[in-house]
């Protein structure tokens, strides 16, 4: 049995070897040194004439420079993103990191898109500390919107500026209201925070000692200011709202010592259950956290992605994931979810096609050296990314919906005639003829070398397409004639068939 050839046969050192010599060029010894002229002497004395070769760009040594190496440990600093080189996602280590960049449950070390939001709320945090008076804030917005991210930022600069002003830092009680086993347990944690060794005595309650201990002048100096961020703040609405009343309600006493952050979903939920508060003159300050555009999810991504030293997605993958997200919701754990999604996807095709082409796997199977060479020595950039189709692939399994089923599973002419259609409204028209139609699907057929039907078939499918709810067929003698119409968005047939070449390159 013949043995496999390795990297350090003589084979493959006389292949880098020649490599070495074409990319050397003229500074090597491949060529004729020229005579040097007397103005480039000084610059040839600060050059090293044998022991500093170019530098090789070359796949092995990309290979052999391991990432957990203290040289290439992840940088986070964004001017590295030139230096990127392709990943190889049959790492065990490289794709842990992938996915965990990704993953919801990572806090990024900076929060963007959200800088206007959150300098409202320090400013706000600021003022109160400052002034050592209290206040209420609420923060809303949908979900995925950074609320929770951008107060968890928050809280440790009102921290950090207080040590660098040489004022008290105030106390920070932060919890999520979800995790309370009553409504009402709330105001023993805000008790505790002030009282921490002392427990309540006779029947008052928590929330009868606060309210006396803010109305007693010595609270005002025997206590730090205290900050409250109080998150899924929606969960402390009872039938008749008095926790949530009682809460607020706190900031409003001579002596308080209470900054009040609520943190909810409901956009409308100052004005639906504290009207009892304004009327006290005692509504909170609003901040409100728009969802993501295409853009912000975009750019997010893509500042999350910098602190991996090799890239993982193709730009128009992002692009692709960003568009749909925000078009849906806005909402950013969900393009986290389906970039991670489309990260196994990619993990689970090239786990497919080394088992169907002999490649080796992490059990050590037996690997053709041709194959090995191509793979190990050479990585292909394409087949290690996640491209387009892999993100639509993803975006389909989160986002499916009953209009995108059916149009994956028409059959092709069908789907091309839907991809026509797209085209030929893109221009404004709203409507235009079978005939018209079939002369745009013609183009795409000839383009990609596929037979069109004749125009009865094509009249066929068009009134199949009908009957299905996506086209919208008028009356007329002649098939030829009748107007049609899209009944459903455009964006829904290119996201459909986003994932198959034809169509992507049509639609592009």
């Amino acid at each position: 049995m013949p043995a496999i050839a390795d990297r350090s046969s003589s084979p493959f050192k006389a292949m880098l070897a020649a490599k070495s010599c074409e990319l050397a060029g003229s500074g090597g010894c491949c060529t004729p040194q020229k005579r040097r002229l007397r103005s480039d002497t000084a610059l040839a004395a600060k050059e090293s004439p044998v022991s500093t070769p170019m530098k090789l760009k070359s796949p092995r040594r990309r290979l052999d420079s391991s990432p957990s190496s203290p040289a290439n440990r992840i940088k986070k600093d964004p001017s590295e993103k030139t230096l990127k080189k392709c990943w190889n996602p049959r790492d065990v280590e490289q794709m842990r990191d992938v996915k965990e960049a990704v993953h919801v449950s990572t806090a990024p070390s900076t929060v963007v898109c959200r800088e206007d939001e959150q300098k409202r709320v320090l400013d706000f945090c600021k003022a109160c500390v400052q002034q050592e008076k209290a206040g209420s804030l609420y923060v809303c917005g949908c979900p995925g919107t950074g609320k929770s991210l951008s107060m968890e930022l928050v809280k440790q600069q009102v921290i950090d500026w207080a040590k660098m002003e040489g004022l008290q830092s105030p106390e920070v009680l932060a919890m999520n209201c979800t995790s309370l086993a009553n409504t009402s347990v709330i105001f023993s944690k805000i008790l505790g925070m002030h009282q921490p060794k002392k427990k309540s005595i006779g029947s008052t309650s928590p929330l009868q000692h606060l309210q006396n201990l803010y109305s007693n002048k010595q609270a005002q100096s025997s206590s730090k200011m205290m900050l409250i961020i109080a998150d899924e703040l929606d969960y402390l609405i009872t039938r008749d709202r008095a926790v949530l009343h009682d809460l607020f309600m706190l900031t409003t006493f001579p002596f308080s010592r209470c900054i009040l952050i609520g943190i909810a979903n409901s956009i409308d939920l100052a004005d639906r259950f504290l009207p009892r508060l304004q009327s006290l003159n005692c509504k909170p300050m609003v901040v409100t956290f728009r969802a993501y555009s295409k853009d912000q999810i975009l750019s997010i991504l893509q500042e999350r992605l910098l602190v991996l030293p090799y890239i993982v997605f193709h730009q128009q993958a992002l692009e692709l994931c960003a568009r749909k997200v925000a078009a849906a919701s806005g909402d950013m754990r969900k393009a986290l979810s389906v970039c991670r999604s489309a990260v196994e996807i990619l993990e689970a095709e090239l786990r497919e096609s080394a088992s169907n082409t002999g490649l080796t796997s992490a059990e050590g199977d037996f690997v053709s050296p041709r194959t090995a060479l191509a793979y190990e020595v050479f990585p292909s950039q394409e087949n290690n990314t996640v491209r387009i189709d892999h993100m639509a692939l993803a975006l389909s399994k989160t986002f499916r919906s009953p209009i995108v089923d059916t149009i994956q599973s028409l059959p092709q002419h069908q789907q091309i005639i839907l991809c026509s259609a797209v085209k030929y409204f893109r221009g404004g028209k709203k409507d235009t003829t079978v005939g018209e139609l079939n002369k745009s699907y013609i183009d795409i057929c000839k383009s990609a070398l596929i037979p069109p039907v004749g125009i009865l078939e094509f009249s066929s499918m068009c009134r199949v397409l009908n009957d299905q709810g996506l086209f919208k067929l008028g009356q007329s003698r002649d098939d030829k004639f009748k107007r049609v119409t899209l009944k459903v968005d455009g964006a829904d047939i290119s996201f459909a068939l986003q994932g198959v070449r034809l169509f992507r390159n049509c639609l592009q």
